[in-house]
């Protein structure tokens, strides 16, 4: 072929090519997959792994085989916050739930506010005062989580002024305070007592060892449990430590830490002797008619000065519940001031 006709079918060909490009159509749909490829050879076995070491597990800090939950678990179960009636009665009160109920203390706790009264969640689901109101449980699932809620200093809020500043124990003091004070006589110099409920409510343990919260002009100073125990509250209740969950104190391993030989908590005779003098006041406002034949307070206005016997009998005999112990000084104070109204 000589290379003027080959040049020539080459020049036919291109030009061929390009007619055909230029008429062809759009691209068509992608069709079906095609069936998969058989499996690839099995590749080698990996080096084996090594299990973590308990020490690298932060649950086993607490979750282990001692008793460091069993322990406080089981002491606990028997104490009255975990047994006594005061959720039964009060949890489902909207100005309760800050003190009554687990989940209502640590959420107030964790809101800040300081006064229960002005906590007025309710909850469907509440929960008694548990190792979760008073612990950071599950936090950081360490041991840091037996962290407690809050060991900030607790102003009264009953009072002006008046502040709770006792380590560990101001965890307690949150709720273990007075709700009120006594009202100022009216004009004709008497005091109504409202209702059988009348007082400073129930647990007054902080103002008590502060010196604070009785009526009429007794004037009280804080009590040596306050300014000598560390952590006051936890320091006699708890020995100090996790130990004893009962929160009774131990007198043969906390107490005699102070009171070498006592056998009790009648020192030299002192709850002897306030016993008698609040027996004495309790017939005196029997027979006065503020206290009916059972102990109830009977509802009516009456003389300051009875009247205040009243607040400071329910105080120290029916709220404080210690017999003394919290603030002896202090309740002695209250109930010979109280007895003199009725002399």
């Amino acid at each position: 072929m000589s290379i003027k006709k080959g040049l020539f079918i080459t020049a036919v060909l291109i030009a061929a090519a390009f007619i055909l490009t230029a008429c062809a159509g759009p691209a068509g749909a992608v069709g079906p997959a095609g069936p998969a490829g058989p499996v690839g050879p099995t590749g080698p076995v990996g080096a084996a792994g090594t299990n973590p070491s308990a020490a690298d597990l932060t649950c086993t800090q607490c979750h282990n085989d001692t008793t460091l939950i069993t322990g406080p678990e089981t002491s606990y179960s028997t104490s009255v916050h975990a047994t006594g009636i005061a959720f039964g009665i009060a949890a489902s009160r909207s100005t309760c739930t800050g003190c009554h109920t687990g989940v209502g203390f640590s959420e107030r706790i964790a809101a800040g506010q300081t006064n229960p009264d002005l906590w007025t969640t309710t909850y469907a689901n509440p929960t008694r005062i548990d190792c979760r109101a008073c612990h950071q449980v599950h936090t950081t699932y360490t041991k840091d989580d037996f962290a407690l809620e809050t060991t900030a200093a607790v102003p009264l809020y009953a009072f002006t002024g008046v502040t709770f500043d006792g380590g560990m124990g101001n965890l307690c003091a949150n709720c273990h305070q007075p709700r009120t004070v006594i009202t100022a006589p009216a004009a004709d110099g008497t005091i109504n007592v409202s209702s059988t409920h009348w007082g400073p409510h129930h647990g007054p343990q902080a103002s008590m060892m502060l010196g604070v919260g009785g009526a009429g002009t007794v004037t009280g100073t804080p009590s040596p449990h306050y300014a000598n125990v560390p952590d006051t509250c936890v320091g006699c209740h708890m020995g100090g430590d996790s130990v004893n969950h009962t929160l009774v104190p131990s007198v043969t391993t906390t107490c005699v830490t102070c009171h070498p030989g006592a056998t009790d908590y009648n020192m030299n005779g002192a709850q002897t002797a306030l016993e008698a003098k609040i027996a004495t006041l309790k017939a005196d406002l029997t027979t006065a008619g503020l206290l009916d034949k059972d102990g109830n307070i009977v509802v009516g206005n009456y003389p300051e000065a009875k009247a205040n016997a009243l607040w400071n009998y329910i105080l120290v005999a029916i709220e404080d519940k210690s017999n003394g112990v919290h603030n002896m000084p202090y309740a002695e104070a209250l109930i010979d001031d109280s007895l003199a109204a009725f002399k």
